[in-house]
């Protein structure tokens, strides 16, 4: 099968399996596994944050992060179709108890002069406190769209401006950096805190990184203890994580060439639209043109050897990493085109 549902069926390479086996281990609760320590002291130099804390999960990672900035009752601003609002089971409310007050992006991306009118006045007894302000670059859902430095520098400056932390879901933040040979540390540097996954392009088998200052951090360890992240012998999964942010940076462009190949040839096809400008690694097809549904395209794919996902009646997300090589791409274009 051409797997090319997400970057998260990504499979640990060879080094990260030997890593794995080979990794000195310790209590992580206890603060003594010295493997782990090593990826998060890596992890908060790379994001250029004072500390950072490892994580089962990108999910995981923003809700200590909603649950560490915010107070129950509180609003946190966010795009309509961001990866916390939509994806994530309702779990700021569910947990944190906050509301989100959602803003209509272009292309995932907000106007800075919307959130600043979206800032609750705090004089008023009637409406919630903005307790906090999330970002989310790459995209997923606008297509991997990265978001510009300058629309974060905006938001960030607003936010501080009336004191309101920033977060950061930065589940593909490498993807960014990337493409636009800009230095994560650029990303990181407009957020209060910020996370990042292992385990989708950079292909570790799993965990996410969360970053901030020490006294966040600190407290988000409380958070992470309370839902159950509390970690014993972690080095086993955190030496993959570190080979994979030694090793599996850079190649994130091959993805990105991979996924422009792959929406100029699914481009040509009759009946197919690319909804998405492709900045990295995703493609949004549409396929209403060719009176089929995206669950309909979906199966037809599925018995041509090809997985996907469905993003709306009409849309269908191909995702290209590290297990989709060029040649395959071809493939896939070869039997979408035969198909419809």
């Amino acid at each position: 099968m051409i797997d090319l549902r997400s970057d998260t069926v990504t499979k640990p390479t060879a080094e990260m399996r030997q890593a794995a086996f080979e990794a000195v281990v310790g209590d992580d609760v206890y603060n003594e596994d010295p493997t782990l320590i090593e990826l998060e002291d890596e992890a908060a130099k790379i994001l250029g944050k004072e500390a950072a804390m490892f994580v089962p999960s990108g999910t995981q990672g923003n809700q200590i992060a909603v649950l560490t900035h915010c107070q129950s009752g509180q609003e946190i601003i966010l795009e309509a179709e961001s990866h916390i609002y939509y994806y994530e089971g309702a779990a700021i409310s569910a947990f944190a108890g906050v509301q989100p007050r959602t803003i209509i992006g272009t292309n995932g991306v907000m106007d800075p002069h919307t959130v600043k009118n979206a800032v609750r006045d705090v004089s008023d007894i009637h409406v919630p406190e903005t307790g906090l302000i999330c970002l989310e670059n790459t995209h997923n859902r606008a297509g991997g769209t990265i978001v510009p430095l300058e629309n974060m520098k905006e938001i960030y400056s607003i936010a501080h401006n009336q004191q309101i932390p920033v977060h950061l879901d930065g589940a593909r933040l490498f993807n960014a950096a990337i493409a636009t040979g800009k230095d994560v540390k650029e990303y990181a540097m407009y957020t209060d805190s910020v996370q990042f996954c292992l385990s989708k392009g950079l292909g570790a088998p799993v965990g996410s990184i969360i970053g901030g200052t020490k006294t966040f951090i600190k407290k988000a360890r409380k958070w992470r203890k309370r839902l159950g992240g509390g970690l014993r012998q972690a080095g086993i999964i955190a030496a993959p994580g570190l080979v994979a942010l030694r090793t599996m940076v850079n190649r994130l462009a091959e993805d990105h060439q991979n996924a422009k190949l792959l929406a100029s040839g699914l481009e040509a096809v009759k009946g197919i639209t690319i909804e998405n400008n492709v900045d990295t690694n995703i493609v949004l097809v549409n396929t209403k043109e060719a009176g089929i549904s995206s669950i309909e395209f979906i199966e037809m794919l599925k018995k041509n050897g090809i997985l996907a996902v469905s993003f709306g009646p009409n849309t269908v997300r191909f995702t290209t990493h590290f297990d989709v090589s060029k040649g395959q791409i071809k493939d896939a274009i070869h039997k979408v085109n035969r198909l419809i």
